[in-house]
Formats: C-alpha cells, sequence, structure tokens
C-alpha cells in the first residue's frame, strides 16, 4: 500500500490490545505498528507483553489472546525506552487513537517511568473521520434504510415512528437478521450487552461475586468483606452508589458478621 500524501516525517499506524478499558487498572498486552518513512520505506513490528495480571475472560472474547499466550512474553517496561526510542520524532494514526490507545499507551510508559510526549506530534484518527463524514444518528438511518428524511427528528413521538420504520428497513436489507425478538435481542446482545450497576462492580453470583472494578478489582467480595470491610462500609455510604450494588454488599458483611447468641434471662 501507497500512501496518497507526502510525508515530512515518519507516521505510525498503531493499535494496541490490552486487559480492558480503564486506563489507570489495565494493561497492554499487545502492540502492532507500521511505520511509514518519508523516503517510501515500511517497517511492520507487532510485540506481545506479559501484563503481570490475568487478562478476563470478556477482553480475552474481543481479541483471542489468554494467560498462556503471554505467559513467556516479557513486561511492557523491560522495552519502554526502546518503544519510545522507535516512536521518537513519529507522528501517530489509527482508528480510535485519540480516545483510547495513545492515552493508555501513554499511561504505560507513564507506569515504566518513561516520559512519552504528544507535544508536537501530528494524530490522524480514521474514526474521527469516519463519524465527521458518515453521521449514525436517527436521520442518517432514515436516509439510508428508508431513503427519506426524518422530517420530525427530536420529537419523541417522530422519533419513535422512524425508529419501528427503520428496525422494518433493516429486516428487509439484512436477510439473515433473526425474525422474532427473542433472536433480536440476542443479536443486539451479543454485539452490545445490557450492564447493569452490579454487573460494572462484581463479577455474576455463580461466578463468585469478584470484584471488577475499584481498588480492590480482581479480589472476592467475601475475602474483602473480611480483610477490609472498611472498603464496603464506604460503598454502603456512597450516596451515588446503586441500591442493588449496596445490598450485595450488605449481604456480604452480614455473612461475616458473627452470630449471636440468645440474650440472657
Amino acid at each position: 500500500m501507497k500512501l496518497p500524501f507526502q510525508l515530512d516525517r515518519p507516521l505510525i499506524f498503531f493499535d494496541l490490545e490490552t486487559t480492558g478499558l480503564d486506563l489507570k487498572n489495565d494493561r497492554i498486552i499487545e502492540i502492532a505498528f507500521i511505520k511509514w518513512t518519508p523516503h517510501g520505506d515500511i517497517l511492520e513490528r507487532e510485540r506481545r507483553f506479559n501484563p503481570e495480571m490475568p487478562i478476563p475472560a470478556e477482553a480475552t472474547a474481543v481479541h483471542g489472546i489468554t494467560d498462556a499466550d503471554v505467559a513467556d512474553e516479557v513486561e511492557f517496561c523491560r522495552v519502554a525506552r526502546s518503544l519510545e526510542d522507535m516512536l521518537e520524532g513519529c507522528d501517530l494514526a489509527g482508528f480510535n487513537v485519540r480516545r483510547f490507545d495513545i492515552p493508555m499507551l501513554v499511561e504505560e510508559f507513564k507506569r515504566c517511568g518513561v516520559d512519552f510526549s504528544m507535544e508536537g506530534r501530528r494524530v490522524v484518527d480514521m474514526q474521527n473521520i469516519f463519524h465527521r463524514e458518515e453521521r449514525r444518528d436517527l436521520s442518517a438511518a432514515a436516509r439510508f434504510y428508508l431513503g427519506r428524511e426524518h422530517e420530525e427528528a427530536h420529537t419523541a413521538l417522530g422519533d419513535i415512528r422512524t425508529s419501528a420504520a427503520v428496525l422494518g428497513g433493516q429486516l428487509e436489507r439484512y436477510p439473515d437478521l433473526p425474525r422474532d425478538i427473542d433472536g433480536l435481542h440476542a443479536y443486539c446482545e451479543e454485539y452490545s450487552p445490557t450492564r447493569t450497576e452490579l454487573d460494572r462492580w462484581f463479577s455474576p453470583e455463580d461466578a463468585g461475586r469478584v470484584f471488577q472494578r475499584g481498588k480492590h478489582k480482581g479480589r472476592p467480595l467475601a475475602e474483602v468483606a473480611a480483610e477490609a470491610p472498611d472498603y464496603l462500609m464506604w460503598m454502603i455510604g456512597a450516596d451515588d452508589m446503586d441500591a442493588e450494588v449496596i445490598d450485595v454488599v450488605r449481604a456480604a458483611l452480614g455473612r461475616k458478621e458473627p452470630e449471636t447468641g440468645p440474650a440472657n434471662g
């Protein structure tokens, strides 16, 4: 592939695979990049890292990388300085790099004590171009699936009338879509699972209720209840904490409280 414009310094297209989306707590497990130079030279590299933490199943489901795949790889910090040297003086490009990949890379370098500066770098993000040039709102859907303008945009009844019509257009356009509510629900759930606050805080009950966020991420709720009950008391007292989450935390604290015998008469 040849770039359709002239470069005045190297341009690196890159992508990260990570243990999750939390910039502070998740880690990079793979980086791949293609480096173009102004002279037309192309360098491709791909490298995996041991994140020194378990890779959640939901992350593996996205990128296919397991704990076993990275068990023998080096930690990111071992090669951070040589990687920073490779990126020195280069502009950056990629899909969604402004919102995720660059902030994650900066945080990872910071944890390794390496100063990775974005000052003076130009960043081209194909997602920005895609979203600016190809709108993805209901009016755009009406034009694409129905071949008409959404005249009643941003009126509640008008929006739902058009939404229902768009669904009909989608079912007509995509013959592989399910033709029943159960199937359509499963289709949408697979792409964008419905998650409650309880799901965001803890793994399912049948998986043992493990923290999915916060300072105790990765630890079983029962263990935190036994060893750090003050944290759970903070959760209960937090003004914006979901009621269902509070109920689960209260139950965990209740299980660890000693039973009291009958009062002496």
